[in-house]
């Protein structure tokens, strides 16, 4: 079963993590990092989490991964695959997996970074094979 454009919501945005939506509507995944100790950050704030430094800044990503694990919604009237995705920066994140069959979805599937519209005016990052 292949998953069909699905209309995703509109996520919540505010002025600390606009440069990520910013990066999406340009077509790039962009990630935080740190300065002080040179690891990246997600989700994206403001202190790093490793060191809880404030020198930290917005990098762009590969947008390379691979997917640590996912879950197919199937009792809805569009089934469509929520995912984990281990990027190689070294973070995970959550994000939909589209433009595949839902059946051949695996751990540790490469995966890479894609850009849809959700029913706003926000672009979000979603994976699809690679």
């Amino acid at each position: 079963m292949t998953t069909t454009e699905r209309v995703m919501p509109a996520p919540g945005s505010n002025i600390e993590i606009q440069p990520f939506w910013d990066g999406a509507a340009a077509g790039r995944l962009m990630l935080k990092f740190c300065k002080a100790c040179g690891k990246y950050h997600y989700y994206p704030r403001a202190l790093c989490p490793h060191c809880l430094s404030d020198q930290t800044e917005w990098r762009p990503a590969s947008g390379k991964g691979t997917v640590y694990s996912y879950s197919v919604m199937r009792r809805v009237p569009q089934p469509y695959a929520l995912a984990y995705i281990a990027l190689e920066e070294g973070v995970t994140m959550m994000s939909n997996v589209v433009e595949a069959d839902l059946d051949a979805l695996r751990i540790g599937m490469p995966v890479k970074a894609a850009f849809r519209k959700t029913d706003g005016d926000i672009v979000a990052p979603v994976f699809v094979p690679a």
